[in-house]
């Protein structure tokens, strides 16, 4: 069985003998749009990477990853208009 649970923005998928992360979701942080995706399906990123910066009420705004691993699947796209809690980025 696989566990999920909802912490600043994140979902983090595990299993459920013992916790053993199996990947993160990061999640729209607030309501804006899309400006630059720093990372690409394949790349290492290390926790607190800067891996997008989206706007918001024109200020903006660096989502960094949660934790470090391989990113997977990158779910929007430059100039996408996002909800807050959109799916943006899969880290394994």
């Amino acid at each position: 069985m696989i566990v999920f649970t909802k912490n600043r923005g994140f979902l983090t998928f595990t299993d459920d003998k013992g916790g053993i992360p199996m990947a993160e979701d990061v999640l729209a942080p607030m309501v804006g749009k899309i400006l630059k995706i720093k990372v690409k399906p394949g790349d290492r990123v290390q926790e607190d990477d800067e891996i997008l910066v989206m706007e918001s009420m024109k200020l903006e705004t660096s989502v960094h990853a949660p934790c470090s691993g391989v990113v997977k699947e990158i779910k929007v796209s430059e100039g996408d208009r996002v909800e807050e809690d959109d799916l943006l980025v899969v880290i394994e």
